[in-house]
């Protein structure tokens, strides 16, 4: 190798190097001295640098140096990412932690709108939150409780630990916002009229309702899912909420069954 092909060699290294982009012949024939051969000069370059920790790799006819294939594993770094929780997911949680095992229903009716997947999953994900069970009234809706690891992760004791009233007041966590009624709910106006079921823009307002129970069962077929992938993880078995006597609840089924 010549001193003149050895500085183009050099040149083009350094201009391989400098790029933060990977760079095309076209646009290293135009920063290289007129006439060099572009093909040749990283082809040489390229076998050059096939046994070091960076190769030079082509990409749709882009050049580049990166690190060696064989080398990226130790490169692989973990970091923790801290993530704020959406309002929606603290007032879920703390609902359940404070009403536990709350159903899915009653959380929504305490804070007024609708709980989406993805908040129960952010909650399940952290493992705050599980699937206690199903309740024993009718449609047998899966109730929710907090986790070893809810209280562990707020050094709490047990549930009994939780900060009551006053507390939460003293420490400025309450929000002081008047709470507003859910008049939909209620089925009433503010100044006690009824409530007038108009058909909507689409025509009949029976298509909100179906809307309405297509949404539930999706809702009931998620949580019917979580719970069964719970149990089948070892997770607790199903069980009837405390004040509720199993047998008894058998006697009269029984007992209904024979009148």
């Amino acid at each position: 190798m010549n001193d003149d092909r050895f500085q183009l060699l050099r040149l083009l290294e350094a201009i391989l190097f400098a790029t933060s982009e990977p760079l095309s012949e076209k646009e290293l024939a135009g920063r290289m001295p007129e006439g060099a051969d572009i093909q040749g000069l990283l082809q040489e370059l390229k076998d050059l640098y096939a046994n070091r920790g960076v190769h030079l790799m082509a990409f749709e006819n882009r050049w580049a140096f990166r690190t060696a294939p064989d080398l990226a594993p130790k490169f692989h770094v973990e970091r923790e990412v801290m993530r704020k929780l959406s309002r929606a997911a603290v007032e879920t949680l703390a609902i359940i932690a404070y009403h536990q095992p709350v159903t899915r229903a009653e959380i929504e009716e305490i804070r007024g709108v609708a709980i989406s997947k993805g908040t129960l999953d952010m909650l399940l994900e952290i493992g705050w939150i599980k699937p206690k069970g199903r309740r024993e009234t009718p449609g047998r809706p899966v109730t929710w409780a907090t986790t070893d690891m809810f209280l562990q992760h707020f050094g709490l004791e047990s549930c009994e630990a939780l900060p009551g009233m006053e507390e939460l007041k003293a420490a400025g966590l309450l929000d002081a916002r008047a709470s507003v009624a859910t008049l939909g709910g209620q089925g009433t106006l503010p100044n006690g009229a009824a409530v007038e079921e108009t058909e909507d823009e689409e025509g009949n307002i029976s298509d909100m309702l179906v809307q309405k129970d297509e949404e539930e069962a999706a809702d009931d077929a998620y949580e019917s899912g979580v719970l069964e992938r719970h149990q089948q993880e070892g997770g607790d078995e199903e069980v009837p909420e405390l004040g509720e006597d199993p047998d008894e609840s058998t006697d009269a089924k029984a007992a209904a069954q024979s009148d």
